[in-house]
């Protein structure tokens, strides 16, 4: 059974969450004829035809203290989405992410008679796992991008459809250093340590001046090593560019403009914060050294709440430890520095890893967006059917 016309309802609250709702969407128009789509987004799913009810940055909210400023606006938005979307009578609802506010608004439409599908698990597999019960209540259909999230839902009987992950799909099986090191216009000579502290301005000032200790630690040890930076944003170039300025103008850093994937994909190995960027180092194929801090006080309280035995998605993914893992007072120099001397080293070592990487690259590349549009075609059809 074809489906001619949709109409759907589609929240997105942030960049990331607009990158896979306009994929969502594009592959959706190459099945269906007639689109019709309402809600919020950003400029990928503007593209796609989405008319948004408000600008998606209203949601595009970071902190506790920034969301309680903000929650009287974010909780009339909210209400007044979900009255704008009843009246639309979408066939499906689509939540990106944002759990907060998502699977509230999901509770309402699906309260409505309509169903609703959450795109991008929240970690719940790792803490506040009792969410899952919410979920079960105020959501149809899970799509998630990393396979154990799958899983979990499966044990706990909920429909769900692993998907896949987008960036796997972007990224090559076999990484190109040459052609990397060119692009950069850097050495082809000798090896590189990249140092990835961060893309917030609070990660950065957590972990930059011990990733750059690390780096003076082992240009003592090896004096042939070459380091490089890449800064996610302006703000963060300024930030990093100021203490290589105060604190190492004694060792030569490459500080590179954006071009976190070129920097990866150039490197021998990496040094980084725990986050989506590590899913981007395996797919470079590259060994990391994975590191966080946090204030004193946030840590106490969340690792009493996460039940997960790792942080990094590579180690989730494998179910294993692949890449050393150092938290809160184990990140310095003495600690970080052997470890990336010994992925240097080891080459042996690094060549299993490149093999367990690539196996792992190869389970997530689905092609994503068209397997979404697939799962949520099949969720219209059978409530047609029914």
């Amino acid at each position: 059974m074809a489906v001619e016309r949709l109409r759907i309802g589609i929240v997105a609250g942030e960049a990331s969450g607009d990158i896979l709702g306009g994929g969502l969407l594009r592959a959706l128009r190459e099945r269906v004829p007639n689109l019709e789509i309402r809600g919020v987004g950003g400029d990928r799913m503007l593209a796609q035809g989405l008319r948004s009810e408000f600008p998606m940055e209203r949601l595009s909210i970071m902190g506790l203290v920034e969301v309680l400023g903000r929650l009287p606006e974010l909780l009339r938005r909210r209400r007044n989405l979900a009255q704008a979307l009843i009246d639309f009578k979408p066939d499906l609802f689509i939540g990106i992410d944002a759990p907060d506010f998502n699977l509230d608004l999901e509770g309402k439409l699906r309260d409505a008679g309509i169903p609703t599908v959450h795109y991008v698990s929240p970690s719940v597999w790792a803490w506040r796992r009792k969410r899952i019960f919410k979920i079960i209540k105020t959501t149809d259909l899970m799509l998630t991008l990393l396979p154990f999230e799958a899983r979990f839902y499966e044990e706990h009987g909920m429909p769900v459809c692993f998907v896949g992950h987008p960036l796997a799909n972007e990224f090559p099986l076999e990484p190109d250093t040459v052609a990397a090191r060119h692009e950069l216009g850097i050495s082809q000579q000798g090896q590189y340590v990249a140092l990835l502290p961060g893309s917030r301005g609070g990660e950065v000032k957590q972990l930059a001046i011990p990733f750059l200790e690390t780096a003076r630690w082992l240009k003592a040890q090896r004096p042939d090593l070459r380091f490089i930076i890449p800064s996610a944003n302006e703000r963060r170039h300024e930030q990093l560019q100021v203490i290589l300025d105060t604190q190492f103008a004694d060792l030569e850093v490459e500080l590179v403009p954006g071009n976190s994937r070129q920097v990866m994909t150039a490197s021998d190995v990496i040094l980084i914060a725990s986050g989506t960027a590590t899913l981007e180092a395996m797919l470079c194929k590259k060994p990391m050294v994975v590191a966080y801090r946090m204030a004193p006080l946030t840590y106490r309280i969340l690792s009493r709440l996460i039940k997960s035995r790792y942080i990094s998605l590579p180690n989730l993914l494998a179910s294993e430890s692949l890449v050393p893992e150092v938290l809160q007072d184990k990140v310095k120099p003495e600690v970080l520095g052997p470890m990336l001397l010994q992925s240097l080293e080891n080459t042996a070592e690094t060549e299993r890893l490149v093999s367990r990487f690539t196996a792992l690259h190869e389970l997530l590349r689905r092609d994503a967006d068209q397997r979404a549009a697939e799962a949520v075609l099949a969720l219209v059809k059978a409530r047609q059917g029914a």
